[in-house]
């Protein structure tokens, strides 16, 4: 198991919970709610294919997830649809 660990500077607060507050304006959407992908992204390791976003959330390039309590969602993309162009 590798660990994934981030450096906060000094002016970063933590809550009483242990996790990092968020400090963007406006404040990242928290793990747990729908719209969680909408969250920054603190680090990126494209030739691993996956990043962190800065409520926890670990985005892997095929679209599946990992959050922050160990909880994982499956890859949700886009059904590919054959199309014709017009004639």
């Amino acid at each position: 198991m590798y660990d994934i660990s981030l450096s906060t500077s000094a002016s970063a607060a933590t809550p009483p919970s242990g996790t990092a507050a968020c400090a963007h304006t406006p404040l990242c959407p928290a793990a747990d709610s729908p719209d969680h992908e909408a969250a920054r992204t603190i680090s990126r390791r494209p030739e691993q294919g996956w990043s962190l976003l800065c409520n926890g959330v670990v985005l892997f390039d095929d679209t599946g997830e990992l959050l922050p309590n160990g909880q994982t969602i499956d890859p949700h993309r886009p059904a590919c649809h054959n199309w014709s162009p017009a004639a």
